[in-house]
């Protein structure tokens, strides 16, 4: 089970996506998103050597289920809510509540990009 990993994201469902938010007034950033077991934060020294390797956001999920995805043969598109600062780069202590916050800020502009790109993502 090594599916080829050379092109994950699907580009034609990101152009839907970059289309809907701008249509919405969104503004969407891309970046490389690196993954890591969790399930805790990352430690300071983890978030520096990422980021001299390329790494812009990490988090605890969403390769996993990419590469499961590609596996199965299913095309895949990633949206990803950043929702904390990484560990030492903020002098507040990382808080699950500080996640769960963010997520729920983001949850309407999510929904109405979601809902606007669904239909045309079935077509692409």
């Amino acid at each position: 089970r090594f599916p080829d990993m050379t092109q994950v994201y699907d580009e034609a469902m990101a152009t839907v996506l970059r289309a809907k938010a701008a249509e919405l007034g969104q503004t969407l950033y891309e970046g490389v998103y690196v993954q890591l077991s969790g399930p805790s934060f990352e430690t300071p020294a983890e978030v520096r050597m990422l980021g001299l390797l390329g790494g812009g956001a990490v988090g605890m999920s969403t390769a996993c289920e990419a590469i499961a995805a590609r596996h199965m043969g299913m095309r895949v598109c990633g949206l990803s809510c950043l929702s904390n600062k990484g560990a030492g780069l903020s002098a507040a202590p990382l808080t699950h509540q500080e996640v769960f916050d963010a997520g729920q800020r983001m949850e309407k502009d999510m929904t109405a990009l979601l809902r606007a790109a669904i239909g045309e993502l079935d077509r692409v």
